[in-house]
């Protein structure tokens, strides 16, 4: 494989853009820089540390070549577009997934482990659920959460197609609880109180707004206390994760049977 003047890779047969490929292994580096020492790597590096700091709006690529202290075209000659850099920094923030337990768990345990490692990835990245989902995994370290997804569902009798349909459907519980923990705990720092506290006053106003006679299941949660109290950590994902593959496991017992 050749590279020309810009950087940009002949002959790679992908139809990737030269940078995925460059994460791929499949190209090499340019040799020449504007300025020695700016790799590919330097440069997501500095782009996950704004956005850690600072949050995904404040990514850029002017903000990023002065992170390191170079000219914004000089960050083009290894990445062609924003959209690529959202890429490789999701890539480099999520990392690969941790290795296949020895010896082999069960497919439920296993895509629950699975389920659970992609949570706490995101809960360290938050700022990576705001990257805008541009296609199917195409970096080395989302195509291997991917495989090992369905490696975990291996012996299920599960055809592929499924397969991949049940990862699909995980992964999107995984990525929407993981958002809207990751909102509610910005609401609560906002307000400068105490999660119970507010969850207490959200109670009160319900209470002044919900008529009974109009919102009876409503009023009976209020009544209850469903809002108030300490809920032990993670119950709702616990809770929202079980459901789901209790029904995984009611579509592979009926394939089994025939059905």
């Amino acid at each position: 494989m050749t590279a020309n003047a810009d950087g940009a890779a002949e002959g790679g047969g992908t139809g990737l853009p030269a940078s995925i490929e460059a994460a791929w292994g499949l190209r090499d580096r340019p040799a020449k820089g504007p300025r020695p020492g700016l790799t590919l790597e330097r440069i997501v590096g500095a782009a996950v540390g704004v956005a850690a700091a600072e949050g995904l709006g404040a990514v850029s690529m002017g903000r990023v070549a002065k992170e390191l202290g170079v000219s914004t075209m000089s960050l083009y000659r290894y990445v062609a577009a924003k959209d690529e850099l959202y890429i490789l920094m999701l890539e480099e923030a999520i990392g690969a997934p941790p290795p296949p337990p020895d010896p082999p768990l069960g497919w439920r345990e296993a895509l629950t482990r699975w389920a659970w490692g992609q949570r706490e990835a995101f809960h360290r990245n938050l700022w990576s659920l705001r990257l805008p989902i541009s296609g199917p995994p195409s970096t080395p370290h989302m195509v291997a959460w991917w495989e090992r997804g369905m490696v975990a569902l291996d012996g299920t009798g599960l055809d592929d197609r499924t397969r991949i349909a049940v990862i699909l459907l995980v992964s999107g519980f995984v990525r929407n609880e993981a958002m809207l923990m990751a909102d509610l705990d910005a609401a609560v720092g906002a307000s400068g109180a105490s999660a119970q506290e507010v969850m207490a006053g959200y109670g009160r106003t319900l209470r002044r707004l919900a008529d009974p006679a109009r919102y009876p299941s409503v009023a009976r949660l209020l009544a209850e206390g469903g809002l108030e109290g300490e809920e032990e950590p993670d119950v709702d994902f616990t809770f929202g994760l079980d459901c789901l593959l209790d029904g995984v496991e009611a579509l592979i017992r009926r394939q089994a049977a025939g059905g």
